[in-house]
């Protein structure tokens, strides 16, 4: 698919659009070996070698699509609903690809939602082994103390089970106080259970990063693809899983094979 070439360097996360219209009439840019100074241009991501600076960008991802969702309040993270609800496909008008949530963010619970039809992907991700740190901010009732926010971070029994050490500060101070909270856990309700467990109610959770891809300035209700590095940083983040454990936490701060919407979803997909 052929498109402006300074679309192609800001989804290649090489700049932002300005920028790379910059570099571009800057002379830096060059398509399979010729200088491109004309804004106009228009490549094919897949077929042609793009250099700036004599550095090739990478290729988009070939026959999967990443979509990133800015999910609202009041859509279920469901392809279908039985009673009728808002979900979010309904937030995907042009999309033709069949895409699917990886993990969920409850009714109510708004922000950072990544969609795909690659499984195998998915799959990784959603795994409890492979830690993956999501970052919520919570409105709560109250002002957390430092001792209630060491209770989060050191772990809080949930169904006879402790969580696991999590991140967690006080972001805006007040009657009504937002926490910043990172789990690496997918429990149901986990991060609302949590707050509730240390006496401060959630009336408000926005998950912001996932996997340290954070929403930006993405409107609610807005989505956009993912650029070719950021799919390849959700690939570092579970590749290899099992020497994550240790230091997952640090990426705070980027066709299936299989039919995971008629599968059984993994353990662990649901901690909003």
């Amino acid at each position: 698919m052929r498109e402006r070439l300074q679309k192609t360097l800001a989804r290649a996360g090489v700049a932002s659009r300005r920028a790379a219209e910059r570099l571009i009439l800057e002379g830096r840019v060059t398509v399979n070996g010729a200088q491109v100074t004309r804004l106009g241009t228009s490549v094919d991501a897949v077929r042609d070698a793009i250099r700036v600076d004599g550095k090739r960008i990478p290729a988009p991802p070939r026959g999967h699509t990443y979509l990133m969702l800015h999910k609202p309040r009041g859509y279920v993270t469901t392809l279908r609903d039985p009673e009728g609800r808002p979900t979010v496909r309904d937030l995907l008008p042009g999309v033709r690809a069949r895409v699917f949530p990886i993990g969920r963010l409850d009714y109510q619970t708004e922000g950072l939602l990544l969609l795909t039809d690659d499984g195998n992907l998915a799959r990784d991700l959603m795994r409890p082994a492979s830690s993956v740190p999501k970052t919520y901010l919570a409105k709560v009732r109250g002002e957390p103390s430092r001792e209630s926010l060491a209770r989060l971070c050191r772990g809080i029994d949930l169904d006879g089970r402790r969580t696991r050490p999590a991140q967690a500060c006080v972001v805006r101070r007040g009657l009504n106080a937002w926490v910043e909270i990172t789990v690496v856990e997918g429990r149901k309700r986990q991060v609302r259970r949590m707050l509730e467990a240390v006496g401060h109610p959630v009336a408000r959770l926005r998950r912001v990063r996932y996997a340290g891809l954070g929403l930006g300035s993405l409107a609610s209700g807005r989505f956009r693809e993912l650029e070719a590095g950021e799919v390849e940083q959700l690939r570092r983040a579970v590749a290899p899983a099992g020497a994550r454990v240790g230091g997952a936490m640090a990426g705070r701060g980027g066709r299936s094979e299989g039919r995971p919407e008629g599968g059984r979803r993994p353990k662990g997909s649901d901690s909003a």
